[in-house]
């Protein structure tokens, strides 16, 4: 694998440092799939040393289709944290969501995409429906058309769930529009609402938008975002994917406990400070699990929304192991991580 650069801790300009080297010498790609709040513990990671804190050297970055499609409503990822598509393609860690992960895996598997989910950040339905100013309900959907991001994304599950939850079907009450989870198309009237993350329905206001659904409501588990790792990769990297999941879980014990730390990755690595839009999306911060399981119940509604002959012969059990997260539960590690006191 080639010599990348990771992020150092220290670093005060948009440019990458030479990390201290992880414990085998092998630096790791890291791949961020999208722009949201389930992102910011691994920026938090990184900006504070707790990759190398485990012996780890890790680059990671955005994804351009993920800069690209937050560009359209506003938010600019510097170009420096975008990483190529060959980049995203191999990084043998991804974070992202399990349902387009497991839609793609099975939808395309010419795409030789092998990947297993060992952690979930993100089991519940949080997004939520924003709306153009002339729809004052969820009933008002009906017969309109409303955006998300791609077939298999957790914007697409969750608009699917939610039509179920209505009882309305797709084309016939109300039409699904792919791409089109962005203010740009909700502006021009390509869609009438979307489905989207925090960092777009706390934009609601200022894009003359209305927040108009919480799914939070509806109670519906997701296999959301979380820690996907190439299967093959795993098995020879448990250790470096143990140590992964532990810098992880100190940098949202870390969130909780320091809101400036998530402060300064929001305005450097998403160019978002707007003081309003801050308290918003930290207020989310506190409603991420304290021991990040694998979403078994998201993972179970995949199978039961999406249909294929890949998907439909496979159990559940197939598209993650919990035993990582099992392991650091069941030897305290996660109950000290969050018992230690805020360092001064």
């Amino acid at each position: 694998m080639k010599v990348v650069l990771c992020m150092a801790a220290a670093m005060t300009a948009l440019t990458f440092a030479m990390p201290t080297l992880a414990q085998d010498g092998e630096p790791i790609d890291l791949s961020l799939t999208d722009v949201s709040l389930n992102k910011i513990a691994f920026l938090v990671a990184g900006d504070n040393g707790l990759y190398e804190k485990y012996g780890l050297n890790i680059h990671q970055f955005i994804t351009k289709g993920a800069a690209d499609r937050i560009s359209r409503s506003g938010v600019t990822v510097p170009t420096e944290f975008i990483g190529t598509k060959e980049q995203g393609d191999k990084a043998p860690i991804s974070i992202g969501g399990g349902s387009p992960l497991i839609y793609s895996m099975t939808a395309h598997p010419e795409r030789g995409v092998d990947r297993v989910i060992v952690a979930t950040t993100d089991s519940e339905a949080r997004f939520h429906i924003i709306a153009n100013s002339a729809l004052n309900s969820a009933g008002d959907l009906k017969g309109k058309r409303l955006g998300f991001s791609s077939p298999g994304a957790v914007s697409h599950l969750m608009a699917l769930e939610f039509l179920r939850k209505q009882g309305w079907t797709p084309d016939q009450d109300i039409t699904l529009v792919e791409e089109g989870m962005d203010y740009s198309r909700l502006k021009s009237g390509e869609v009438d609402a979307f489905i989207g993350s925090e960092i777009y329905y706390t934009m609601a206001e200022q894009n003359g938008a209305k927040d108009l659904v919480n799914l939070q409501d509806y109670n519906f588990p997701i296999a959301g975002s979380g820690v996907n790792v190439d299967r093959a990769w795993l098995a020879e990297h448990r250790e470096e994917t143990m140590n992964f999941l532990k810098a992880m879980i100190e940098a949202y014990a870390l969130m909780k406990k320091d809101r400036g730390v998530v402060e300064a990755a929001l305005g450097k690595w998403y160019g978002v400070s707007d003081p309003e839009q801050v308290d918003d999306m930290y207020a989310q911060v506190g409603t991420t699990p304290q021991k990040p399981y694998p979403g078994i119940d998201g993972i179970r509604l995949v199978k039961e929304l999406y249909h294929n002959p890949v998907l439909d012969s496979h159990d559940a059990a197939q598209f993650y192991d919990e035993s990582f997260v099992a392991e650091l539960d069941k030897s305290g590690f996660i109950d000290k991580v969050y018992a230690a006191p805020k360092a001064n």
